[in-house]
């Protein structure tokens, strides 16, 4: 195989000594690699191809990693791993102790911060740049906004402080006009309608054009034709806004033209204060499917063919509880007509795009704004209506404050489905969804939910639906389901607060959470052969929990295991250690969860097992307290 361009990068420094011609080879190279690469390892490969010119011109242009880049959006970053180094290393892309799907400082010294969930950019740049001014140092910070961040509250809370402290920052908005799905809201609008207005850029131009040709005695006029520029751009377009941030602002310019981008940013860096670069890309450019369908192909699973993006190999497994909770809701809204879906601009993600079409009046992407779309949810919530809130739960972890303070303490039902629950494979440690089992559970009137299978969670969500008392949580896996479940018209609600005794037996109760109580099961099937028999109890409500069934379960044994996906640390293992000494201070309890550390990407099953988690795993921790206490008696 003959040597590419890209071949001859060990570091940003080598791209800094080829010609303009071979920069934009070394851009094809780039792209071709991103697209072999995650065809076969899976990745986010959307936003990378999109970028990948701006990344080449920023790293020529700035002396990286003296100058510090600070990637929005992780996975805005393949690019730049491929320029930083990584190369070699990118087969291992989201695969155990391989490259990181995100940006990762232990990974290399040109990642300056870490970078998982959207709009953290700006503000960590300016914290970086007050940290150099504290320390008295030199060199350059640069915040790459882009894929859909400035619909985020967070970026604005960013630019407001950087104007206001004129603090040394260079700020690149990767304008693609892309989160995951088409961004929405005032800000879209406003972007577009700055980049589309062709009179001021024209006449931009043409003032440009004037001062830089004019003879020797008419350059002292520039500073007048200069302001008379800036008159027109506040006449002409609603760009003047990041002016009045306490930016000045460039572009927007064609972020696929290295040369008018290298030398943009070459005058750039040689500012000071705070400025702003309005970059226009094409999401997935390069990949003809991400180029037409930029919310498919935002991520590619592994296995797909690199030219037309399709499944090499189709699976026969059954549907992924995002696409059962998607129809089901979609269903549910059929019988209820005041039933609306609220999603922060993941309607693909968290499957309610089916909702979207089926009920259009009754969707609503608020864009990448978690702490918003629960608060409006509550607004909502307080004229009737039933708002079902769908976001991840690492990213519901966003908005805790508007969770206890909007809807909580106001008694609101609204109802929280959290995909990506648990353990959640490649995604790697940015996106794990350990951590809202604990903070649910702490919330006042919060009833916290965890299906063992799909048609459980579908039973769970009418439950949800008929609560009006407070608020309401459902918990599921990144995961196929276990199950097919029927049709949502044939799912009764799940009784409130009660649990489902799966199996009985004498020596140990294993109190299990969602996905486990199919682990615990298989656990206790190979525990029978050896002649130990375990109870299996589906803790499906966690808060309210069952106090009928407990109390059974306690006048049996003495011994209770709980299980869970989720963190061991203030967990439902802690919530019923406290519950249950206040029944019986003789019985013992024993916790099996993810152990208090960064769990890092690798397969979900690996993860799973890692942290004992699986039934080989549950099996061993019930032989070592029945062993124990054998060794007590």
């Amino acid at each position: 195989m003959s040597m590419t361009i890209l071949d001859r990068v060990k570091s940003p420094a080598d791209l800094r000594s080829m010609t303009r011609d071979e920069l934009k080879q070394l851009a094809d190279d780039v792209r071709a690699r991103l697209i072999d690469v995650c065809s076969r390892t899976g990745g986010h490969i959307g936003a990378g191809l999109g970028v990948v010119e701006l990344t080449i011109a920023l790293h020529y242009a700035f002396n990286t990693p003296a100058d510090q880049l600070v990637w929005d959006v992780g996975h805005q970053g393949y690019p730049h791993k491929l320029l930083t180094g990584r190369n070699d290393l990118m087969e291992t892309l989201r695969q155990e102790q391989g490259v990181s799907g995100f940006l990762k400082r232990s990974e290399s010294e040109y990642d300056a911060f870490g970078a998982g969930h959207a709009a953290t950019s700006i503000s960590a740049a300016v914290g970086i740049a007050a940290g150099r001014d504290v320390k008295g140092e030199d060199f350059k910070v640069v915040a790459i906004l882009g894929d859909g961040a400035l619909t985020s509250g967070l970026a604005y809370e960013g630019l407001n402080n950087a104007g206001h402290t004129d603090r040394d920052v260079v700020v690149v908005l990767n304008d693609n006009e892309m989160s995951i799905a088409p961004n929405v809201g005032a800000m879209s609008k406003y972007l577009n309608s700055i980049q589309r207005n062709s009179l001021y850029n024209r006449v931009r131009s043409a003032v440009g054009e004037l001062v830089d040709k004019a003879p020797g005695p008419l350059q002292s006029m520039g500073g007048l034709v200069r302001k008379w520029e800036e008159s027109v751009k506040a006449f002409l377009t609603p760009g003047v806004l990041f002016e009045e941030l306490g930016f000045r602002y460039f572009g927007p310019i064609d972020g696929h033209d290295i040369d008018g981008m290298i030398e943009t940013f070459a005058a750039v860096r040689a500012m000071k204060g705070p400025r702003l670069v309005h970059v226009i890309t094409q999401k997935g450019k390069g990949f003809p499917a991400g180029e037409t369908s930029g919310e498919k192909w935002h991520a590619l699973p592994p296995g797909h063919d690199p030219a037309t993006g399709k499944q090499l190999k189709q699976s026969t497994a059954n549907p992924q509880y995002t696409k059962v909770f998607g129809a089901g809701v979609t269903e549910l809204a059929n019988e209820i007509e005041d039933l609306v879906v609220i999603t922060a601009a993941m309607p693909s993600g968290t499957g309610v795009d089916t909702f979207a079409k089926t009920h259009p009046d009754r969707f609503f992407d608020v864009g990448i704004a978690e702490g918003h779309a629960v608060t409006f949810a509550a607004g909502m919530a307080t004229r009737g209506v039933r708002p079902v809130v769908a976001i991840y739960s690492t990213f519901l972890q966003r908005a805790y404050d508007n969770i206890i303070h909007d809807v909580a303490i106001q008694s609101l039902p609204v109802i929280f489905c959290m995909d990506r629950a648990g353990l959640v494979g490649e995604d790697g440690e940015t996106h794990m969804g350990l951590y809202d089992i604990a903070y649910m559970l702490a919330v006042p009137e919060m009833t916290v939910t965890a299906p063992k299978d799909a048609g459980e969670m579908l039973g769970l969500l009418r439950a949800a639906a008929l609560h009006r008392t407070g608020p309401f949580s459902i918990r599921y896996p990144r995961d196929a389901a276990p199950d097919k479940p029927a049709p949502m018209a044939q799912i009764e609600a799940v009784p409130y607060a009660t649990w489902e005794v799966v199996r009985h037996g004498g020596d140990v109760a294993i109190l299990a959470v969602g996905t486990m109580v199919r682990l615990a099961q298989a656990a206790a099937d190979t525990l029978a052969t050896e002649g130990l028999n375990v109870t299996v109890v589906n803790c499906r409500y966690l808060k309210p929990y069952d106090e009928v069934t407990l109390a059974a379960v306690l006048a049996e044994h003495k011994q209770v295991l709980v299980v869970e996906e989720g963190t061991a640390i203030n967990g439902f293992g802690a919530f019923m250690s406290s519950v249950i000494a206040r029944y019986d201070s003789s019985v013992r309890v024993s916790v099996l969860g993810v152990p208090d550390r960064i769990i890092h990407a690798a397969p979900r099953a690996r993860q799973l097992a890692v942290c004992g988690l699986d039934a080989v795993g549950i099996a061993t921790r019930v032989r070592a307290l029945l062993e124990s206490e054998a060794m007590a008696g």
